[in-house]
C-alpha cells in the first residue's frame, strides 16, 4: 500500500472537522477574540482607543498579506507545509501576546497574527475542498466555514468567563491555551491529508474584470468595508454608551453566526445567488443602520448584532460561488481579486474610525461608513447577472 492511500481518511468529515478547527484557531482564538477583548484592554489601560483602532488595521493588514502569501504559495506547491507552520504559529503569537505591554511589539504580533490568519483561512480551506472534489463530496465544503461561528462563541465564552479575574495582557491567555493544542492536532491533520489539484482546473487568461464581474466585485469591496467595523467595535460601542448587556452583542454575533451558512447556502440554491445577495446587503445594511438610528440603546446594538452576525459569513459564501459561476475557469486568480478587494476595505474600516475618533466623533458616528459601503453593495448587486450568458 503507499503512503498516499495509507493516510487516506476513514471519513469525509475528519478533513472538514480539521479544517474548520483551523479557522476556531485564527479567526476565533487568533483574530475575533480581541473585539470583545478591546474595551477591557481600553478599561485596563494597557491601550487607547485610537490604538485599538490601529491594532485592528495592522492585523487586517497582515490578513491580506497572508491571503496574497497563501495564493503565490500555493500555487508553486508549498501549501501543505506554509499551513502548518502558519497554524501553529498563529496560535502561539497569540500565547506570546500574554507577556506584551507595549503597544509597538503589541502592534507587530497583531500584524503576525493576521499574516498567518490570512495564510490559514486560504490554504485550509483550498487543501480539503480539493480532497472533497476527488470524494465527489465539494457541496459539503461550505461546512468548513462553521468553524468560524464555532470560533466566535468559543473566544467570546472565553473572555466574559475570565473578565473578573484577568487583567491587561494576560486576557489574551485563555484563548492562547485553547488554541495551541487545537492548531496543533489540525495541523498535523491536514498535513497528512492526501490530495492534489485535480486536472483541467487551470486559470483560463481571459479578462476576470468584464461587465458581468465588475459590479460583483465592486459590490463584495462594499461588503468588506460595511461588516467589519461592527465586527470590530461593536463591544467598544456598548462600553462607550455604559451599557451593560444581557446577552453581550458579541454573543449574539457568534450565536447568529453559526446557522448563518447553511441558510444563505439554501436560500441561494432556492432563489438564486444573486438575489440572496441582495436580500443579504439589505439585512446587513439594516443592522448597521439600526445602530445609527438607535443611540445609546440596547435594541441597536441587540439588532446590528443579529443582521449582521447572520449575514456576513453568507456574503463570502455566496459572492465566492456566483463568481465561479461568471468566470468557471479563473481558479486562484479569481481568488486573488476577492480576498484583496474584500481584505483591502476591511483594514480601510478601523483607519476610517480611528481618523473619526482623533477628528473628535464618537465610535458609533463611523458606522456611516459601513451603511454606506453595504448601500453601495446592494445598488451594485443590481447590475450583476444571475448568470453569464454564453
Amino acid at each position: 500500500m503507499n503512503s498516499t492511500a495509507s493516510h487516506q481518511p476513514s471519513s469525509h468529515w475528519w478533513p472538514i472537522i480539521a479544517a474548520a478547527v483551523s479557522l476556531i484557531v485564527v479567526h476565533g482564538f487568533g483574530r475575533f477574540v480581541y473585539t470583545p477583548l478591546l474595551p477591557l484592554l481600553v478599561d485596563d489601560g494597557l491601550i487607547t482607543l485610537s490604538q485599538a483602532a490601529s491594532l485592528a488595521t495592522w492585523n487586517y493588514v497582515g490578513y491580506l498579506s497572508g491571503a496574497m502569501l497563501a495564493l503565490f504559495l500555493y500555487q508553486r506547491g508549498h501549501g501543505r507545509i506554509t499551513l502548518a507552520l502558519m497554524l501553529t504559529s498563529n496560535a502561539l503569537i497569540t500565547l506570546l501576546q500574554v507577556f506584551v505591554s507595549q503597544y509597538e511589539i503589541l502592534a507587530t504580533l497583531r500584524l503576525l497574527n493576521g499574516i498567518g490568519n490570512g495564510v490559514v483561512f486560504v490554504l485550509a480551506p483550498a487543501l480539503v475542498l480539493e480532497w472533497l472534489v476527488t470524494q465527489q463530496k465539494a457541496q459539503l465544503s461550505g461546512l468548513m466555514y462553521l468553524g468560524v461561528g464555532i470560533g466566535l462563541l468559543s473566544s467570546s465564552a472565553l473572555v466574559e468567563l475570565s473578565a473578573t479575574w484577568l487583567a491587561g495582557p494576560q486576557r489574551w491567555l485563555p484563548a492562547a491555551i485553547a488554541a495551541i493544542p487545537l492548531a496543533l492536532w489540525s495541523s498535523w491533520y491536514l498535513h497528512r491529508l492526501p490530495g492534489h489539484a485535480p486536472a483541467g482546473q487551470g486559470d483560463d487568461h481571459s479578462a476576470l474584470w468584464d461587465r458581468a464581474s465588475t459590479p460583483l466585485f465592486l459590490a463584495y469591496a462594499g461588503a468588506g468595508l460595511g461588516y467589519i467595523l461592527p465586527m470590530t467595535f461593536l463591544p467598544a460601542v456598548a462600553s462607550d454608551w455604559q451599557l451593560t448587556l444581557v446577552p453581550s452583542a458579541w454573543l449574539l454575533v457568534a450565536i447568529t453566526s453559526l446557522p448563518s451558512t447553511w441558510l444563505w447556502n439554501h436560500l441561494g440554491a432556492a432563489i438564486g445567488d444573486k438575489t440572496a445577495l441582495l436580500w443579504n446587503y439589505a439585512i446587513q445594511a439594516a443592522g448597521v443602520g439600526a445602530l445609527l438610528l438607535l443611540p445609546q440603546q440596547s435594541a441597536g446594538l441587540w439588532l446590528c448584532a443579529i443582521l449582521v452576525g447572520g449575514t456576513f459569513l453568507g456574503a463570502v459564501l455566496l459572492t465566492q460561488r456566483l463568481a465561479r459561476s461568471l468566470h468557471p475557469h479563473q481558479g486562484p486568480r479569481l481568488s486573488a481579486a476577492l480576498i484583496a478587494l474584500y481584505g483591502f476595505t476591511q483594514l480601510l474600516g478601523p483607519w476610517l474610525a480611528k481618523l473619526g475618533i482623533e477628528g473628535g466623533a464618537s465610535l458609533s458616528s463611523t458606522f456611516i461608513w459601513g451603511f454606506a459601503a453595504l448601500v453601495w453593495a446592494f445598488v451594485l448587486m443590481l447590475w450583476v447577472p444571475a448568470r453569464r450568458d454564453h
